[in-house]
């Protein structure tokens, strides 16, 4: 075992996709390596030059030091080539063009995809106090997002967090593969009773670690957990320096390096031609849930997704505890075109109605807590009880339902739509003189609530069939309510 923590002495199934006379340079791609039954590793040229493939091994097993190809340069210089690859972990790894974000990263959470969307190749910020859930989040989003790699950073985070995560990951199943979920997974721990130096460079090895896969083509997602405790390295390691101390005592360098390590995620061509992606998703841990903090203000300013964590939420067991008043994602418009392609043309329009509802709800119990909410008219009233509807039925979500985990991006979809039904045929019988108390006597609103535990993600047909029985039960309220004023 070498000091680098690679095992010298393992065989490796060594696969060569160039042949002699190839023209290779920087991250050509020479061969191809099963790292595990997942992810196939592309043995990339290392040297960044112009060469001509002179010597490459046959199929066969091989040690990562072992010489599997000989490449010689333009000037006439022989370079040897093994499967080891050395990189300076703060020094960015190049490519050849940054493209446009336009595809979501799906993550089964439909706060997140519905509401407050995060695109392959974006930015993420999840601030929250001590037990807001930003580890289980964090978790789920590992477990079910459709990236290709996770790397999960443990930075200063407490040891028996990192023992639970070392522990789970090898017993979780790949839910698209069946296969163990570490098979797609790298985990960094470094745990807050280690060096702070070590802690300040983890999160650039996990960074580094991520541009290595994506230069083989590959999308990665960034779990890091949490970006504070790599902040206090920093102001730690800066004050036995004795550098000046900027807001709270940090470095006046703080929004610099913050800027640097979400700037390296993002959407490109490689050199090699492949495309990839970095989506870098920080845990922010600010003291007391101040989000006036320094670490957490400076992030919001090189991120487009902020997911804020509210105390109250998560201990009334509201799960995620994403915060829907304060939250937000710059990325809805970038990812239009990829909803109306792959999911409905009507897609953003729904999700407009429902961010509007929701919002109409926060300015109505400011209201009511002022004059009561008896006073409120009952198109007003209509709204509140439909916002708690969209809250407990699609905002809250268990991660430890079996059905309600994870759930497909058209079953979210169809959910949009029954609420969205719902809200506009009741309020069109509250315009027609129908009381709100008649309608919450259906019992409609708390059967959509129910409707997420009911309806599997393979039974969505199920949702078409409770429209059906909204469109005929308030039908048949109208009509019974006409009839009673015709009668009398």
């Amino acid at each position: 075992m070498s000091k680098s923590g690679v095992d010298t002495e393992k065989l490796w199934h060594f696969v060569p996709t160039v042949k002699i006379n190839d023209k290779v340079s920087l991250n050509s791609i020479i061969g191809e390596v099963k790292e595990t039954e997942l992810i196939t590793n592309k043995i990339m040229n290392r040297f960044d030059v112009e060469a001509e493939v002179i010597e490459i091994a046959q199929e066969g097993e091989y040690k990562v030091t072992d010489t599997i190809a000989k490449i010689k340069t333009e000037d006439g210089e022989i370079l040897e080539l093994n499967m080891l690859t050395k990189w300076a972990a703060r020094k960015q790894r190049p490519y050849k063009t940054r493209m446009p974000i336009y595809e979501p990263l799906i993550t089964g959470q439909r706060v997140i995809d519905s509401i407050f969307p995060v695109a392959k190749g974006g930015t993420v910020m999840i601030p929250g106090g001590f037990g807001t859930g930003k580890t289980v989040t964090q978790h789920q989003l590992a477990k079910w997002s459709d990236a290709d790699i996770i790397v999960y950073i443990g930075c200063g985070e407490r040891g028996n967090e990192m023992t639970d995560v070392l522990e789970d990951f090898p017993k979780l199943q790949d839910p698209k593969t069946g296969r163990p979920l570490m098979d797609r997974t790298v985990l960094i721990a470094n745990t807050s009773n280690m060096p702070v130096a070590a802690r300040e460079a983890s999160i650039y090895t996990g960074v580094t670690i991520a541009e290595y896969y994506r230069d083989m083509g590959y999308d990665v997602a960034i779990m890091a957990d949490s970006t504070s405790r790599w902040a206090e390295a920093l102001r730690e390691i800066s004050g036995r320096l004795e550098e000046m101390p900027a807001e709270e005592g940090f470095p006046s360098y703080l929004p610099s390096r913050l800027s640097e390590f979400y700037g390296r995620a993002g959407r490109v061509q490689n050199l090699n031609g492949t495309y990839g992606s970095i989506t870098i998703i920080g845990a922010v841990s600010p003291q007391g849930s101040d989000f006036s903090e320094p670490v957490t203000q400076n992030t919001k300013r090189f991120v487009h997704v902020f997911w804020g964590l509210d105390r109250d939420l998560a201990y009334s067991r509201h799960y995620p505890a994403i915060d829907w008043n304060i939250s937000y994602s710059e990325y809805v418009d970038n990812l239009s075109s990829w909803y109306e392609e792959n999911v409905d043309s009507d897609f953003l329009e729904t999700r407009g109605k429902i961010v509007s509802i929701l919002e109409k709800e926060n300015e109505l119990q400011e209201i009511a807590r002022v004059v009561g909410q008896d006073v409120l008219s009952d198109d007003k009233k209509l709204v509140l009880e439909v916002a708690k509807a969209i809250r407990i039925g699609f905002l809250q979500q268990s991660a430890f339902n079996d059905i309600d985990t994870y759930v497909p991006i058209e079953k979210q979809y169809k959910m949009l739509q029954t609420i969205i039904l719902l809200y506009e045929r009741a309020l069109k019988l509250i315009n027609k003189g129908i009381p709100i108390s008649q309608i919450k006597k259906t019992g409609l609103l708390d059967e959509y609530k129910d409707l997420k535990n009911n309806v599997a993600n393979d039974e969505i047909k199920k949702i078409d069939d409770f429209d059906l029985k909204i469109k005929n039960t308030l039908k048949r309220l109208e009509d019974e309510y006409q009839d009673h004023i015709e009668n009398n």
